[in-house]
């Protein structure tokens, strides 16, 4: 894990942004960082010390600003010693402890509102272009193979592959998702639980989860690929469909994805009596100072966890934005080329067939792009957050991989 905080990266990226002759704007650090439609509001937030950059994101910085990762990370090291050190000086005189109290007090509820905004922001926004997807690709998709007649059983990941792994490697879990959803459109089209009305987050859920619980056609139980036990808890929320459709969504988790601020927020909020009063003693001045100081630790404790769900959601909104916009165009072109109904596998013809494959990897690619299971964050140790962040990241990469190779 990174030894630095956000705070302290956020002000030496703004220096170096600001003493480049002449001094750059954020607009520009974000077009040359290649961020994306709205780029100069994440690089404030970033100098703002809400959200830290990932190792994608900060190696896009440091180029801009003509600097290695390393040194921006060794100098955002050495600033965060200084801030604690600064931090460590308390003032002598009680008005003054009072006023740096309220102050830090008035910064972490500041901090804090921010960051439900930043959760929301990218929850919904996720939220937004998921169901599109989930309703214009994953599900017409679906309806489309659900017509074609001899599909042959799909080929999961062998045992030994499996086997002789000690970690089921990211390209063998989404094969198996693979596997998992043609076995469910096989059982779909002979009247299974999946063969639900098209759309929707009714048909969405069932479809996935008997996609998931579902066997490769090596009998191996697509939940042990595939991870389902840590995930399903995530599943009900992406798969729930937007508040506005009536379901939960990623809109609806996102009280339990803001529960990270819930312990800064109870700290400030039994605080809050003591900042009001116009005069404190000393006994109340500590009493504050502690639960503020504890308030700080709770948010920077949880930071490293909330940059990485910032990161995970963003990244994977891109790969959907990508299927929504190229996968159901070339889904569309699939259909138009599709002989009439009845249809069977050997009418489809070898491209026709080709495609039906390739879509089947972009569905899987889509499914394990929706599932990663985001709250896991809020609660996971360093050791476990750093594994976790490994594996989203090989699965984001491996996805957007695949899907820009096909579509």
């Amino acid at each position: 894990m990174n030894d630095f905080s956000a705070e302290a990266m956020g002000l030496v990226i703004r220096e170096h942004r600001q003493a480049r002759k002449p001094s750059m704007t954020q607009e520009e650090l974000a077009e040359q960082a290649d961020y994306g439609k709205g780029g100069a509001v994440s690089i404030s937030r970033i100098e703002r010390g809400l959200v830290s950059p990932g190792e994608h994101r900060l190696a896009g910085i440091a180029l801009a600003l003509h600097l290695t990762p390393t040194q921006l990370r060794q100098e955002a090291e050495d600033r965060t010693r200084s801030l604690a050190r600064q931090r460590g000086r308390r003032p002598v005189k009680l008005r003054d402890q009072v006023a740096e109290t309220k102050r830090r007090h008035a910064e972490i509820n500041e901090k804090a509102a921010q960051r439900s905004k930043i959760t929301q922001e990218h929850g919904e926004g996720f939220n937004r272009v998921h169901d599109v997807v989930r309703d214009e690709f994953f599900m017409r998709f679906v309806e489309l193979a659900k017509s074609i007649s001899g599909a042959p059983e799909p080929e999961g990941p062998g045992e030994e592959e499996i086997e002789s792994t000690g970690e089921t490697p990211t390209a063998i879990r989404i094969e198996a998702m693979s596997a998992g959803i043609a076995n469910a459109i096989r059982g779909a089209a002979a009247g299974g639980a999946a063969g639900v009305a098209v759309g929707g987050a009714a048909a969405y859920g069932a479809f996935t989860a008997a996609a998931l619980f579902g066997t490769a056609s090596t009998g191996t139980a697509i939940s042990a690929l595939a991870g389902v036990a840590a995930t399903n808890a995530t599943l009900a929320l992406l798969g729930g469909g937007t508040l506005a459709a009536g379901g939960a969504g990623m809109a609806g988790g996102i009280l339990l994805l803001t529960g990270m601020v819930a312990a800064p927020a109870a700290a400030l909020a039994a605080a809050g009596f003591y900042v009001l009063r116009q005069r404190r003693n000393k006994k109340e001045e500590e009493r504050l100072r502690t639960q503020v100081e504890a308030a700080e630790a709770a948010l920077d404790q949880s930071q490293k966890g909330f940059d990485t769900m910032v990161d995970v959601l963003s990244r994977a909104t891109v790969i959907m934005e990508y299927v929504e916009v190229h996968g159901t165009h070339a889904l569309e072109k699939w259909r138009a080329s599709l002989p009439p109904e009845p249809r069977d596998w050997e009418s489809l013809g070898h491209e026709g067939r080709e495609q039906y494959k390739e879509f089947l990897s972009v569905s899987g690619c889509f499914l394990a792009a929706s599932m990663i299971n985001v709250p896991a964050l809020l609660s996971a140790g360093p050791d476990d957050l750093r594994e976790m962040g490994k594996a989203m990241d090989e699965t984001l990469r491996y996805a957007d991989k695949t899907i820009r190779s096909i579509v």
